[in-house]
């Protein structure tokens, strides 16, 4: 009886075990080696690993693809590209500005493409701010009066002329003989104002702005001519593309341009930004509205005859030509300039070779002194 109770334990044990081996097999996954199908599953996370790769590269050539700037539109008085393409063949804008310490600091002539500077009498000086698109033209302050050699300047450049005033001797005489488009403030409240904040501490004749917002509009309804004469062409003979121009010469990091004993403009270079930084008569030449000092890629000092008229009063600048100095890139080159009549623009060209000098791409100054040192 007992081996009998036994035998049926032992039958009972056995069919335990063998289910719960079943059971194991049941509730557990193989382990295998990968299939074909498993291949394919993770070459999908591979590919999408890929693809992410692919992404980043992509996005990334995207990033360090640069436009070629010389593509670009670019400024006919500074050959800066990204320059306005509505504004290519048009006309530039030639702005008097008031220069007399008394009526410092002024407005919006950091945006200037040019700046020409000569004195007036006194032993004072008058700049004529141009700016190569007449549409984006800022707000400027203190607008001053003609004299007769700025609009022969402006007109080598067929620049719409625009002051505040003129010499009622050889001024208007000269303005009557070139027949210039101009804008004068004496008769245009329109594009013209006294600003009145600066009224209430400086001289009426110092506070004169022009309103450049405005300076489109006024073109149009004066129906003056809007195309540029000379189809947009270059002022000047630029640097290819985006080089920066070595020129010939010496090294020079300082000029002083001397138009009196209180009035001189001294170009200091600055090797981060490749300028000259002005100063005016010894201290910073400031725009009160940007903030920042004036500053030069080209800075030209043009030697000329200057003298009195025979009032005793008012000055002659001779504009036919002469010798002169380009100061860029911490260098100074000696060349010749000329202006070849009343409808012609300044030409530089090499001292000794008699060439057109090449200028580098950025903002110019220009004075017409009888003294300069460096």
């Amino acid at each position: 009886m007992l081996m009998k109770i036994r035998k049926i334990c032992t039958a009972v044990f056995s069919l335990i075990m063998a289910v719960s081996m079943v059971s194991c097999s049941v509730g557990s996954e193989p382990s295998v080696k990968p299939d074909s199908g498993s291949a394919a599953v993770s070459g999908k996370k591979d590919d999408n690993r890929n693809d992410d790769v692919k992404g980043d590269d992509e996005d990334s050539s995207e990033e360090n693809e640069e436009t070629d700037p010389s593509s670009e539109a670019h400024n006919p008085l500074t050959g800066e590209y990204g320059y306005n393409p509505q504004a290519q063949g048009k006309r530039p804008v030639a702005v008097m500005i008031n220069n007399i310490s008394q009526s410092l600091p002024q407005y919006g002539i950091s945006s200037a493409d040019y700046i020409y500077e000569m004195v007036v009498e006194g032993g004072i000086t008058r700049l004529m701010a141009v700016f190569a698109d007449y549409t984006n033209v800022p707000d400027l302050c203190s607008v001053r009066s003609c004299r007769y050699y700025y609009p022969l300047v402006a007109n080598g450049l067929d620049a719409v002329y625009c002051h505040w005033g003129m010499d009622m001797t050889i001024a208007r005489d000269t303005l009557d003989r070139l027949g210039i488009d101009r804008f004068d403030g004496s008769d245009n409240q329109t594009l013209f104002y006294n600003d009145e904040e600066r009224l209430k501490t400086y001289a009426r004749e110092h506070t004169g702005c022009l309103k450049g917002s405005r300076f489109a509009e006024s073109i149009e309804k004066a129906g003056f001519r809007t195309e540029a004469s000379n189809g947009g062409a270059d002022m000047m003979k630029f640097a290819e593309g985006t080089e920066f121009a070595d020129i010939k010469g010496e090294p020079c990091e300082q000029v002083d341009i001397k138009f009196s004993a209180a009035y001189y403009s001294t170009f200091t270079y600055d090797k981060e930004t490749r300028t000259y930084l002005k100063q005016h008569s010894g201290s910073p030449h400031m725009d009160g509205a940007s903030g920042k000092q004036l500053a030069f890629t080209n800075v030209f000092a043009l030697k000329t005859s200057i003298y009195m008229r025979d009032d005793g009063y008012r000055m002659n600048v001779e504009l036919e030509g002469g010798d002169g100095y380009y100061f860029s890139g911490g260098k100074v080159q000696k060349i010749r300039w000329e202006k070849a009549d009343d409808s012609s623009n300044f030409r530089f060209t090499d001292y000794e070779t008699a060439e057109e000098i090449t200028v580098n791409r950025g903002k110019c100054y220009i004075g017409l002194t009888d003294s300069v040192s460096f």
